[in-house]
C-alpha cells in the first residue's frame, strides 16, 4: 500500500532505527548488528527469539512504530494513476489490500484518498501472525478465499519484502518502481518490473 497505491512518507528508516535502539536499549539486540539490512518486523522478530522481551517493552516498540506510521500517513495522496486503474480493474478481479500498517490506519488512509470501495478485504498487520516479507498475511487471504488458488493471484509492491512474501507464499510479484539490485540481493525475482500503475494494464501483465 505505502508507495505503491499511497505516497506514504513514513520515514521507514528512522522507524527501523528507533527499533532498534529500543531493543538495544532492553538488550535485547546486538548493537553492532547491522539494522538497514532487515525490515523492522525482522528487528521485532529478533528481540522475540532472544526470549526476554517482556510485553511492555514489545508495546513501547509497537507505539513507536504507530507513532511513525501515523505522522507519514496523514495526508498522504494517492499514486499517479492508481484511482484510474483501480476503476479498470475492481469489476475484473478481486482486490486485496496486505499491509504491516495496522489495519484501522490502512482504512482511514483508504478512506481519506477515497478508493476504499475499490477492494474487497483489507489487511493488516492484526491478520497476520508474522510480519511481511513472511508469507503469514498471503496464507491469510488464500484462507479466505479458497476458491482461487495461489497461482491466480498477483502481488504488486514496492519493496523486496512484498516480493518475499509474494514468492514464499506461492503467489507471483510484479515490481512497481522495484530497486532489482536490492530484489535480487534478497533472491526475490519478479515477474515483472513496472514503472507505472498503468502498466498493469498492459494485455498480458496480469493473469
Amino acid at each position: 500500500m505505502d508507495n505503491t497505491l499511497l505516497q506514504s512518507r513514513i520515514n521507514f528508516p528512522g522507524m527501523k532505527k528507533a527499533v532498534f535502539d529500543l531493543l538495544v536499549q532492553h538488550q535485547l539486540m546486538d548493537p553492532k548488528l547491522d539494522y538497514t539490512k532487515h525490515s523492522a518486523s525482522q528487528l521485532i522478530d529478533f528481540g522475540r527469539h532472544s526470549g526476554r522481551i517482556t510485553h511492555e517493552i514489545e508495546a513501547s516498540v509497537w507505539d513507536t512504530i504507530v507513532a511513525y506510521e501515523t505522522e507519514g500517513m496523514h495526508g498522504a495522496a494517492l499514486e499517479d494513476g492508481a484511482a484510474e486503474v483501480l476503476d479498470a480493474l475492481k469489476s475484473h478481479y478481486t482486490l486485496v489490500i496486505l499491509t504491516n500498517n495496522a489495519r484501522s490506519a490502512a482504512i482511514k488512509a483508504l478512506n481519506e484518498t477515497a478508493i476504499i470501495h475499490s477492494f474487497d478485504q483489507i489487511a493488516g498487520r492484526e491478520q497476520m501472525t508474522m510480519l511481511k516479507p513472511s508469507p503469514s498475511g498471503i496464507h491469510f487471504i488464500l484462507e479466505q478465499y479458497p476458491d482461487i488458488s495461489a497461482e491466480q493471484w498477483v502481488m504488486v509492491g514496492d519493496s523486496w519484502i512484498d516480493g518475499k512474501a509474494a514468492q514464499d507464499g506461492g503467489v507471483s510479484f510484479i515490481a512497481y518502481q522495484g530497486d532489482q539490485q536490492e530484489m535480487e540481493g534478497h533472491g526475490v525475482t519478479p515477474v515483472a518490473y513496472i514503472g507505472h500503475l498503468r502498466e498493469l494494464l498492459s494485455p498480458g501483465i496480469l493473469k
